[in-house]
């Protein structure tokens, strides 16, 4: 059963759950909407309006800050205060082209901002001028940045690009991070170091990056409509394994981990679609929301003399609400997120779409 949210029908870029599920904050156009959640009918908290042009990203931090970044080339942070409302920081991005994406490290210390000027901002507070400022990651990337995850030790970031690569770099800022132990994509770590350069098979951009719960595999989603998954080998190794999906579905804009052998992804087909597999062999395993099934149980309720009149008026069989799609959401499905899990797996997720709607899916 799925739990569905509509919040008018302006498109929603993107969304975040805070950490107790109670606060959504979804993206509108320039403005950023913040709702209560925790009764069945969402309230709104606040609006926030600082950005001047389309919002592109927001993420909210395990200590209940937001961040959102703009096609305006700036970064803001949103302090909670105790009336409700939210304090705004403008972040030092020093980017000459849209933020494209932001996501916060795990330990809610800092957050990357990707860009199309070719660059990824990290950005972390500096507690002697009171302020947020970045450092720049910027070679060998090529082009926009459309994708950003952390790793779960918030020193690695993965980052997609419209150059058709996946790429994994070193954000450890020292001073805020403590160091890092060795993993299977580096042992030291400085910044701007790059553990990892993997490109789609077709050469279709990178729209999304994820990385496994125990951070030992990376997943991403190219334009090509391929997911591929990858096992990286060690330092300055090639990786053990490299393992693409082809599928015949529109491409996919987002993709999450349900666990370290279950990959979910969704995008232009509207509807969630989960991967499965190990070092060896990935394959699509099943749809969620699958309009076919959705469409024949629908079929099914169309009783024999509407099936006829039907037929001998229109030449074919036209189902209730014939105009909308046969799935939850009726647009793109543009993000995906973690939402609840148990023993290590994910049990719920949420998506937010063109249509407006935010929707809570079963995993």
């Amino acid at each position: 059963m799925s739990k569905v949210f509509q919040f008018g029908h302006l498109p929603v870029h993107s969304h975040c759950f805070s950490q107790d599920r109670k606060t959504l904050a979804i993206t509108k156009e320039n403005t950023v909407e913040v709702y209560d959640v925790s009764t069945p009918s969402a309230k709104l908290l606040a609006t926030l309006k600082d950005h001047d042009k389309t919002v592109t990203a927001v993420d909210i931090s395990i200590h209940g800050r937001i961040v959102t970044c703009s096609q305006d080339r700036n970064a803001i942070v949103w302090e909670p205060l105790s009336d409700g409302s939210y304090k705004p920081t403008l972040v030092l991005l020093r980017i000459n082209r849209s933020a494209t994406s932001v996501k916060w490290a795990p330990n809610g210390y800092k957050f990357a901002v990707g860009s199309g000027a070719r660059v990824i901002a990290v950005c972390y507070f500096e507690q002697e001028n009171d302020w947020w400022i970045s450092k720049h990651i910027k070679k060998p990337i090529r082009s926009t940045i459309l994708s950003i995850e952390w790793h779960p030790n918030s020193v690695l970031l993965a980052a997609g690009s419209t150059d058709g690569h996946a790429r994994v770099f070193s954000g450890y800022v020292k001073g805020i991070d403590t160091k890092p132990e060795p993993t299977l994509w580096g042992e030291k770590l400085p910044f701007n170091t790059l553990c990892g350069d993997f490109v789609s098979s077709n050469g279709g951009w990178i729209h999304d990056v994820a990385f496994s719960p125990a951070g030992d595999v990376l997943a991403f989603v190219s334009h090509d409509s391929t997911v591929t998954v990858v096992y990286p080998g060690g330092a300055n190794q090639p990786p053990r394994s490299a393992l693409s999906v082809s599928t015949s579905y529109l491409p996919f804009t987002s993709c999450i981990f349900a666990n370290e052998s279950t990959v979910i992804a969704a995008g232009h087909s509207c509807h969630p679609v989960v991967f499965q597999g190990d070092e060896t062999n990935w394959v699509l395993s099943h749809a969620i929301d699958d309009p076919e099934k959705n469409k024949q149980a629908e079929d099914s309720e169309t009783s024999a003399l509407n099936m006829f009149r039907q037929m001998d008026l229109k030449g074919t069989v036209v189902g209730k609400n014939a105009s909308n799609l046969k799935t939850i959401h009726q647009n793109t499905i543009t993000q995906l997120r973690p939402y609840s899990e148990s023993n290590g797996s994910l049990t719920k997720f949420s998506s937010s779409g063109i249509d407006g709607r935010i929707v809570i899916f079963s995993a």
